[in-house]
């Protein structure tokens, strides 16, 4: 019993502590770290330029839109007062709704035709290199050049639509000084001056799909039109995204041809959203004005990209 005692009031020796490792941040080595860090140094001059010349602009812009600024003197805060007189302003409504107009026309006629030009030059057409280079010579031209040919092209007394209607004994009109017809013969010009981008865009996406979808379609006795509307079409959603997408924000932001053509008129029948906005700022000097319409402008297109990618499905294909 003794030893029993013994044993049981002896003290226990408290367990060794395993060893405390010291935390120092692993430092990813190998390849792929390399070419990621290299990756980084490579882009870092362009994130560098968008953030100068795009992000602090924007930032600007967005606090601008609340203050009212001359250039001249500080700004100062008004706070939605610029958004108030938007209300007020008869002629930046009119200009929405003349922008949301030109884009209802000429975002989708410019992609049919795109896409019909495309799928015409994606077959065993001759000459395909001297068409695809007609059609998309326009994108890749000033726009000011191009403004100055359709000038001439709508001139009233000796243009080139007016001669040919005197051959057929019509009087032409004075396309871009009336009101009737200076907002087609915009919209005319935005189609033509666009097609190119879109049917490239279409044809790129057109080569790369499969070839046996269409074989197996063959087989199964699928006409060319049934083809197009059950395999073409729902393949090219993605491509068809992004040309909406883009051709939104186009349309949007038209601006040199409005300001070569019409400058506005006549009587605000042509002024667009962009071309307002450059008035208030550069013309009456009232940059928050300005900005303000600016932030409108691009929540606008904000929520038609969302809309779109919605109804779309995004730039998800067909499964």
């Amino acid at each position: 019993m003794g030893a029993v005692s013994v044993l049981k009031t002896r003290p226990q020796a408290a367990p060794a502590e395993p060893p405390r490792r010291t935390t120092r941040p692993v430092r990813r080595t190998g390849p792929g770290a390399r070419r990621r860090r290299a990756g980084m140094l490579m882009v870092a001059p362009a994130l560098l330029h968008a953030a100068l010349w795009i992000g602090l602009p924007v930032v600007a812009a967005v606090y601008l839109a609340f203050t009212s600024y001359d250039v001249l003197s500080a700004p100062r805060f008004v706070g939605l007062d610029n958004f108030r007189d938007m209300l007020d302003d008869e002629v930046f409504r009119k200009s929405i709704v003349n922008t949301v107009v030109y884009t209802f026309f000429t975002v989708p006629f410019g992609m049919a035709l795109g896409l019909l030009l495309a799928l015409a030059l994606n077959t065993g057409l001759r000459a395909r290199g001297v068409f695809r280079t007609a059609i998309f010579l326009p994108q890749v031209t000033a726009t000011v050049a191009i403004a100055l040919v359709w000038l001439w092209i709508y001139n009233p007394r000796n243009g080139l639509f007016n001669t040919l209607l005197g051959l057929f004994g019509i009087e032409g009109p004075a396309w871009l000084a009336s009101t009737s017809w200076a907002m087609p013969s915009v919209i005319l010009v935005g189609i033509w001056q666009g097609i190119g981008m879109k049917m490239l865009i279409y044809l790129a996406a057109l080569q790369t799909l499969p070839k046996d979808l269409y074989e197996a379609a063959s087989v199964d006795g699928a006409s060319p039109v049934r083809q197009f509307f059950s395999i073409t079409l729902p393949l090219l959603k993605p491509a068809t995204f992004f040309v909406l997408i883009t051709s939104l924000i186009g349309a949007f932001q038209s601006f040199d041809q409005i300001y070569i053509l019409t400058d506005g008129g006549p009587a605000g029948s042509t002024t667009m959203m962009t071309y307002e906005i450059y008035k208030s700022a550069f013309r009456e000097f009232r940059v928050g004005y300005a900005c303000a319409q600016s932030l409108v402008l691009f929540v606008l297109l904000m929520g038609f990209t969302l809309v779109n990618r919605r109804v779309m499905g995004g730039t998800r294909g067909h499964d």
